[in-house]
């Protein structure tokens, strides 16, 4: 790439970017939310076009020849990222991940090929080298988000790229899958394989990387060797003193309440025999490796998964419909960003927060647009009020869906994993948030990976393993 310009919605997303990638060359690329991370993979993979311009080029080397369309070498170049893991929860492609990563076999989105057996003693190879041959069975939808990263990871290796662009590949990893995917990132130092690796985290950078592309608002910042590129300072955790922990107070009325309560999704049992309630006033953490059900858990909660087993909802009593409850439930999870059309904008997303629903019926009220505007301002998004998802980065969505959650002036917050995609600043900034919101008597659950996410309000945790409770209780 050559002096490449990029423009969504008729604003510039990316100026003036340089970028040669060599065979065996390994980039780290690193940035705020909406720095222009994933747009400039999207352009790398032929994707998306960039906008025309006297000076600026794309041209594609292989084998001796250059194309200035990617059409002649897409089946070169493998892209994993959250909108195309996304894409199997929007289209309902509930295949098996045998299947799945038999796509890459084929370099199909869905299974058009019988497999034969040749390919199926391939994929077990892959599923093995991954650690996730037990999972060659089940159906993808079923998966963990952290279990269906590493399908997709596995389908991306079957396709046998040059080269392979990686976008946020460790969210969603517990510690276990993300070591195992490091080391492989690390053992490709001994092949010709070009990578790109988009990251918020410091610890996720593999020591195999050679090079380092650093973006801020859409233009280089930096672009050499990864030894001399300043990644300390644009990943910073931005360290801050806690909050003090929450005052003791007498216990509030049951919200949520599960007795011997058990999921099943496809056939597979993956919840069992969970007991416990939610008080107004607490805040819960749960927490687990992937596939201990913890995904599973709060879209139970929130209505999306039938639950075997007692169940109390507060307010909610047979014949009242679920719908009511959800109206004071705010709901943040990878899955959602997959649910409102790229058409409407910030604001829209966020109004609609208030009827619990993807995108309004009718106009909005005065109401409507009243607490989008509140909601907006609260998470610091007012100047992305009027533009489309379609134009906004990942972790820009998210911190939206956060307004949209906080819209409903909701008693409960179910938060699935929701610091994935996001930079250290917005981290740190949306931890206070929810901290503050624990200050105001909002009742959080919410599920992570990492301790250092916890919120400083913390009352209770809930420890899962292979669907199971192993410790339900206070904070230890």
């Amino acid at each position: 790439m050559q002096g490449i310009r990029l423009e969504r919605g008729g604003r510039t997303v990316l100026h003036d970017v340089d970028l040669h990638i060599l065979p065996g060359q390994r980039w780290v690329l690193a940035g705020a939310n909406g720095a222009g991370k994933t747009q400039l993979l999207k352009l790398l993979a032929g994707d998306v076009w960039p906008t025309p311009s006297e000076k600026g080029s794309r041209l594609y080397r292989w084998g001796g020849e250059s194309w200035p369309s990617p059409y002649e070498v897409k089946n070169e170049i493998a892209y994993l990222g959250a909108e195309r893991q996304d894409k199997y929860e929007h289209y309902d492609w509930n295949y098996r991940v045998e299947q799945i990563v038999g796509t890459g076999l084929y370099r199909t989105d869905i299974p058009l090929d019988r497999l034969t057996a040749a390919d199926r003693k391939r994929i077990a190879a892959l599923l093995q080298r991954g650690g996730i041959a037990a999972l060659a069975r089940r159906r993808f939808l079923t998966l963990s988000y952290g279990e269906r990263r590493l399908t997709l990871l596995t389908r991306a290796l079957a396709w046998r790229p040059q080269l392979l662009l990686l976008d946020e590949l460790l969210n969603g990893l517990d510690a276990h899958y993300r070591a195992r995917v490091l080391r492989w990132l690390e053992s490709t130092a001994r092949s010709k394989l070009s990578w790109v690796l988009s990251t918020h985290y410091k610890e996720d950078i593999p020591r195999a990387a050679t090079h380092a592309l650093i973006l801020e608002r859409g233009r280089v910042a930096y672009r050499g060797p990864i030894e001399r590129a300043p990644l300390a300072r644009t990943l910073d955790a931005r360290r801050r003193s806690r909050s003090a922990k929450l005052h003791a107070t007498a216990p509030g009325p049951v919200l949520i309440r599960l007795a011997s309560a058990s999921v099943y999704l496809a056939g597979a049992h993956v919840l069992q025999s969970l007991s416990f309630e939610v008080r107004a006033g607490e805040c819960w953490v749960v927490h687990g490796a992937n596939g201990s059900g913890k995904s599973t858990l709060l879209r139970a909660l929130y209505g999306n998964h039938a639950i075997a087993g007692a169940v109390q909802r507060a307010g909610i009593e047979p014949g009242v419909p679920l719908a009511r409850f959800k109206r004071w439930v705010g709901w943040v999870a990878p899955q959602l960003q997959t649910d409102h059309p790229l058409r409407l904008t910030a604001a829209e997303v966020v109004q609609s927060g208030r009827h619990s629903s993807v995108g309004l019926n009718n106009a909005p009220t005065a109401a409507d647009r009243a607490a989008a505007r509140r909601a907006l301002g609260f998470f610091g998004l007012t100047p992305l009020a009027g533009r489309t998802l379609r134009e906004l980065s990942y972790g820009q969505v998210r911190r939206v869906l956060f307004a949209r959650a906080w819209a409903g002036a909701p008693r409960l917050l179910l938060l699935d994993e929701p610091f994935a995609g996001l930079d250290a600043a917005t981290r740190a900034a949306v931890l206070e948030d929810i901290e503050a919101l624990l200050r105001e008597g909002v009742t959080i659950m919410m599920a992570t990976h990492h301790r250092n996410e916890w919120p400083a309000g913390a009352t209770h945790e809930l420890a899962l393993r292979g669907g199971r409770a192993v410790y339900c209780g206070p904070v230890r």
